[in-house]
């Protein structure tokens, strides 16, 4: 009785573990959120928009009216760089490559009209001292002042339009959860409201306490739940900012709620707007007027996130093409070794925790087959195919996670790899066995990583195997850059040949 009742759980699909919220944080979780734009990125591109069109248009100019009539001459090419490059500083110093200022438009249009215009008043002045003022074709100087102002009033009014649509569609808002819901609470949510042309989006407030000091609704936001409940709200939803309203001299409450959030993919701060004790103005970050202490930042954001998605895509492209042959001949081994699919998809843990599905060359029979892992594959394990056991050892059965890096995105070339949803570790799950695991889960997962270049790879068979793992992979995460990629990158072949002990 006792085997059949024990075959008969086992036979059950294993079911995934997660916390129950509130009706009200279901309520926000359950509203279509759009992945955010980053403002930094955004004034950079246009920062390289201005110099582009304004070169273009001073060499469109000069090569139409000034060289038919005194043929080239490379330095009015080398004076509109210059004067292109002089306009973006200037629009710098204007302090107009902000995000809130392209949603306005007077106040853009005369500071950028007058940095326009001191450019070339600039550019006269030096050519004066220089005596090269009668060398300049005064109709070709008038008439680049003149298009070139137009042309980036015109990119002024679209990019307006395009950061309005942004801002309705929430791709510009920061949104923010506040642990604290108390008079605390309500005073930061209304100071941070009080800010004009803001991005914070207060969600809503999560507090532990559930006496008279917590407020069911604070300064108009909802209390959504306890601080416990806070890492599955931010799985079901897009947050980006988790600001606390206590204060400092509650240092032991802090520390205790750090402990639980560190492992999400967001910034954390303490607000400082009720404390006493001031530190330097240096030691700040503010959300408008509101100042805050960073206490975790989370990692590859802004240029590094475009950095590290144009690795995947263009060296991961690369990878592909070199690849698709040898994937040929071990779709070819696998079909005609056993039957059943070329590839099949595993659920696995990605960025944030959430479930993707990755693809790999089948390596057991088909019909042991353990799309969700539950069992881990041992050394001479019978499921494993003659062939299995091959392209396993090599890591060959990994080759079509390449699609999952250039076509869908939801894996890097580089990163922490992505264990299985149900990975166990002598019954127990991964998270349980080792503190801040889905640490692990701050940055997309990668094909190969930092722990299995250093031979952390294969079968976790001991508290140590996935104590390494973890502890590499957060080393990676604090450490990351394009260089450290690409070092792993060009490491991988030779620790495959070298570092394979435990790939089964």
């Amino acid at each position: 009785m006792l085997d059949a009742a024990a075959s008969a759980t086992a036979a059950q699909p294993q079911v995934e573990r997660r916390r129950r919220l509130s009706a009200a944080a279901l309520a926000v979780t359950n509203q279509k959120v759009r992945s955010a734009y980053s403002p930094v990125v955004i004034a950079g591109v246009v920062r390289v928009a201005d110099f582009v069109l304004l070169s273009l248009v001073g060499v469109a100019l000069y090569l139409a009216y000034v060289m038919p009539q005194a043929g080239f001459y490379w330095g009015y090419i080398a004076a509109i760089l210059v004067m292109s490059l002089a306009a973006v500083i200037c629009f710098q110093a204007a302090d107009i490559y902000q995000v809130q200022i392209f949603r306005g438009q007077l106040r853009q249009m005369t500071r950028m009209i007058s940095s326009w215009t001191f450019v070339f008043l600039l550019f006269i002045g030096a050519s004066f001292l220089a005596k090269l003022g009668g060398e300049v074709s005064r109709v070709w100087l008038s008439s680049y002042f003149f298009a070139g102002l137009a042309v980036l009033i015109a990119e002024r009014l679209v990019l307006r339009s395009m950061v309005r649509a942004w801002a309705h569609d929430g791709r510009l808002d920061r949104r923010t959860i506040i642990v604290g819901a108390d008079q605390n609470g309500e005073q930061l949510i209304e100071a941070l409201n009080a800010e004009d042309d803001t991005d914070i989006h207060v969600l809503g407030v999560f507090d532990d306490r559930n006496d008279g000091r917590a407020m069911d609704t604070c300064a108009g936001s909802p209390k959504l739940g306890k601080v416990d409940d806070i890492v599955e709200f931010a799985r079901r939803t897009r947050v980006d900012l988790v600001l606390f309203a206590l204060p400092i001299s509650a240092e032991i409450r802090i520390l205790e709620m750090l402990k639980k959030l560190w492992v999400l993919p967001v910034d954390i701060r303490l607000s400082a707007h009720t404390n006493k004790l001031r530190f330097r103005p240096r030691s700040y970050s503010y959300l408008g007027k509101v100042p805050t202490l960073d206490m975790f930042e989370a990692p590859i954001t802004d240029w590094d996130l475009v950095m590290k998605w144009l690795f995947d895509r263009i060296v991961g492209g690369l990878i592909l093409l070199a690849a698709l042959p040898v994937m040929g001949l071990v779709a070819l081994a696998v079909k005609f070794d056993s039957p059943g699919p070329v590839l099949f998809r595993q659920k696995r843990f990605g960025f944030n925790n959430e479930r993707i599905d990755v693809y790999k060359f089948r390596s057991l029979h088909h019909h042991q087959a353990d799309p969700t892992a539950s069992k881990v594959v041992t050394k001479n394990d019978p499921r494993v195919t003659r062939v299995g056991r091959f392209i396993r050892k090599s890591s060959l059965d990994e080759l079509p996670q390449l699609f999952n890096v250039v076509l869908k995105g939801n894996l890097s070339l580089i990163g922490p790899r992505p264990h299985a949803v149900q990975g166990k570790l002598q019954n127990r799950l991964f998270d349980e066995a080792v503190d801040g695991y889905f640490a692990r889960h701050r940055v997309k997962p990668g094909i190969t990583g930092w722990a299995q270049v250093n031979g952390w790879r294969g079968e976790v068979d001991t508290d140590e195997k996935i104590q390494k793992r973890v502890e590499f992979d957060l080393y990676y995460i604090e450490n990351w850059s394009v260089l450290f990629d690409l070092y792993i990158l060009f490491k991988t072949p030779f620790s495959l040949l070298t570092k394979n002990e435990n790939a089964y």
